[in-house]
């Protein structure tokens, strides 16, 4: 059966950068579903996009469907025929499917016996099937927003769509889309002078490169790299590289060509982080350092047109940003008439949240939870102004500056060093992979800022459910534990949720997060070593650390496994207590040796636990196996007699209770 290559691409206005690539791969994905379920067949070539266009070329696409046969299921048996002869139901299921009564056969399934017919489905020509698929899939592509573009109840999608191209081979496909028929006709470049060309599936991807459309987003990503290093040959500079702001401009070209310009030295007088802002978040370049790395006089600019041979474009960027550092520079010489602490009282007219009052409000809260927590003179100034920069025109203006403005005014200002470093430091960690405060004072206040967020939303019943978190209380608590463990402050999570059960678990769950899903442990070992307690999360840190590196020992799972036992002997024969062993009643030989054993290993494994050395600790631990297996085998713990019984309940429990403040083994799983 003969096939083509299948090219589908949606032409629109210019897509969000961040909104395509998920679009792209999901558009991928239905399109190999759809032509799976419709049995033509197709091996996906290539899926990509540039800010206008989203495509996808599957190769091998039949060009008539196989036939193929169904198999219907009817009424059941018992109720088809009646004393052999066929009933109404039976009758009336063969008229329903165009065949004769004697057609139908009995076919056996889990459920019991069905009267059944094979039905011969003949394949359809591929261009009639997929026009009417196709033209249902495209407005099924998810984005985050979406608009009626042809009036109310019309199709949604993420822009206007202005062309489709559909070919099957060298045949169009026929449907439409808002309004828009599917043709062979694409757009080429904006700046290329013609309004449509034709292309095919053959040869697309080279076909649009001729007329300045570089479809692959790998390749423009390498041609944006390429022509930074180029630029920066033998020059003595560097690019300050940003992952983020490269996948932007990826996705915000058709054809990428990287510029360097250049803006007036006395502009680094300003703060770097400043004029970097300024460079990634407003202008989206990447800015420049010379080889000592720091900031060089020098941008690089990402064009969507291949060359600038008069240097116009240059010009016109230089110009921009000259007006923008402009305004960065009169913000920070106006914010400096009016120093931080006489803006305390400005945050009462800056709502942080309706029932929890102003930023003021808020201050005074975080500035309490500081005090709480013992924070130092230096912990509680900067409390007092860590929000202060919020009523300041730069960061109105640049409102990625929050917090970082605060603590370079304070410098200028004369505030102590660390002061200034923990409000420049007090929104950290922004993320799981970011780097929290770098002094003891920062961790504090960024802390409690975190807190304080979490007790005042949790309060007021602004809890996360399912996707919704609009104040990032996730995020918030991950600071709080990230901070908590990587600074090594000892501060129970109790503490911190202030008496509220909610706000506990919702920490431990990010607890268990950041161990499991950023640290890398695995889940058992996370669940064991806090079911041992995590009042302190550095200290939790250290105990997983132990548990992995001995977990792989020949004795420690089995070892595992026999805590489990004791757990549930101690469960099932109801036994809560505890206390001293009696050695009149032990029994020479395995239950003797055990209960030697483990006396002689309490001390020491009390001694490396008491030293933070759990490794060693749980090494110890792990060689008591052999004599914990052969009690199993050898003594009976519920004896006949009770003062026995109980005698080997309590040295059970004992072993349990003192070896399991490390972590709870028999959470860990276990093949034996």
């Amino acid at each position: 059966m003969s096939a083509a290559p299948l090219l589908i691409e949606i032409g629109v206005e210019e897509i969000p950068d961040w909104m395509i690539a998920p679009a792209v791969e999901q558009f991928r994905d239905m399109l190999g579903k759809l032509l799976t379920e419709h049995r033509l067949g197709g091996t996906p070539r290539v899926a990509d996009a540039t800010p206008r266009r989203i495509f996808a070329i599957f190769d091998d696409v039949l060009e008539q469907q196989p036939d193929a046969e169904e198999l219907v299921l009817g009424p059941a048996k018992a109720a088809a025929f009646k004393d052999g002869k066929p009933t109404g139901a039976a009758m009336g299921f063969a008229r329903k499917n165009g065949v004769d009564v004697g057609q139908l056969h009995i076919e056996t399934t889990a459920k019991g016996e069905y009267v059944a017919v094979r039905k011969r489905i003949e394949g359809q020509a591929a261009k009639w099937v997929l026009g009417e698929q196709i033209a249902a899939l495209i407005p099924r592509i998810y984005f985050p927003k979406t608009m009626y573009w042809t009036g109310k109840n019309g199709v949604r999608f993420i822009r206007p769509i202005r062309w489709i191209v559909a070919l099957h081979g060298d045949n169009t496909i026929p449907f439409e889309v808002a309004g828009v028929q599917a043709g062979y006709y694409t757009a080429p470049h904006r700046h290329f002078g013609a309004a449509t060309v034709g292309v095919n599936a053959a040869n697309y991807v080279d076909q649009l490169a001729d007329y300045g459309v570089v479809v692959s987003a790998a390749k423009r990503r390498e041609m944006i790299l390429t022509g930074i290093r180029q630029l920066l040959m033998g020059r003595g500079l560097e690019a300050k590289m940003d992952e983020a702001l490269l996948e932007t401009l990826v996705y915000l070209t058709e054809w990428p060509a990287p510029i360097l310009g250049s803006f007036d030295a006395g502009y680094l007088s300003l703060p770097e982080e400043v004029l970097v802002t300024v460079m990634r978040h407003h202008q989206k370049y990447f800015s420049v350092t010379d080889g000592k790395g720091k900031l060089a006089p020098h941008f690089i600019a990402v064009m969507n047109i291949k060359e600038d041979p008069d240097g116009l474009v240059r010009q016109g960027n230089e110009r921009v940003l000259r007006a923008r550092f402009n305004d960065a520079r009169f913000f920070w010489e106006f914010d400096q008439r009016k120093r931080l602490a006489d803006r305390v009282q400005d945050l009462a007219n800056v709502t942080f949240q309706a029932k929890l009052g102003s930023y003021l409000d808020k201050t005074n809260r975080v500035a309490g939870v500081v005090k709480e927590l013992g924070g130092n003179a230096a912990a509680e100034r900067a409390a007092l102004l860590a929000k202060c920069d919020l009523t300041t025109d730069m960061v109105k203006e640049f409102t990625d500056l929050q917090g970082v403005v605060g603590g370079l005014y304070a410098r200028a200002q004369g505030e102590e060093e660390a002061v200034a470093q923990a409000i420049y430091d007090h929104y950290k960690p922004v993320s799981m992979e970011g780097p929290i405060p770098s002094t003891a004072e920062g961790c504090l206040v960024a802390l409690a800022d975190k807190v304080d967020t979490l007790r005042g939303c949790f309060a007021i019943g602004l809890i996360p459910s399912g996707s919704k978190d609009p104040f990032a209380l996730r995020r918030a608590a991950q600071g709080v534990v990230k901070i908590l463990v990587e600074s090594g402050l000892s501060i129970p999570l109790e503490r911190l949720a202030a008496g509220d059960n909610g706000l506990l678990e919702f920490l431990l769950d990010r607890v268990r997060y950041y161990f499991k899903d950023v640290r890398g442990f695995a889940y058992d070992e996370v669940n064991a070593v806090l079911a041992a307690g995590h009042d302190d999360l550095p200290d939790v840190g250290k105990r997983l650390a132990a548990i992995q590196a001995v977990r792989p020992t020949a004795d420690f799972e089995p070892l595992a496994a026999s805590f489990k036992r004791i757990k549930n002997i101690l469960r099932q024969a109801g036994f809560e207590g505890g206390g001293a062993v009696d050695g009149n009643l032990l029994e020479a030989g395995p239950e003797a040796e055990l209960a030697a054993a483990f006396e002689g290993l309490r001390a020491q494994v009390a001694t490396f636990r008491a030293r933070k050395d759990y490794r060693t600790a749980l090494a110890l631990i792990a060689s008591l196996r052999p004599k914990v297996d052969l009690f199993f085998d050898k003594v009976l713990v519920n004896a006949p007699d009770e003062h026995v019984r109980r005698n080997r309940l309590t040295l059970l429990a004992n072993l349990l209770t003192e070896f399991s403040v490390i972590a709870d083994f028999s959470e860990i799983v276990t093949s034996f």
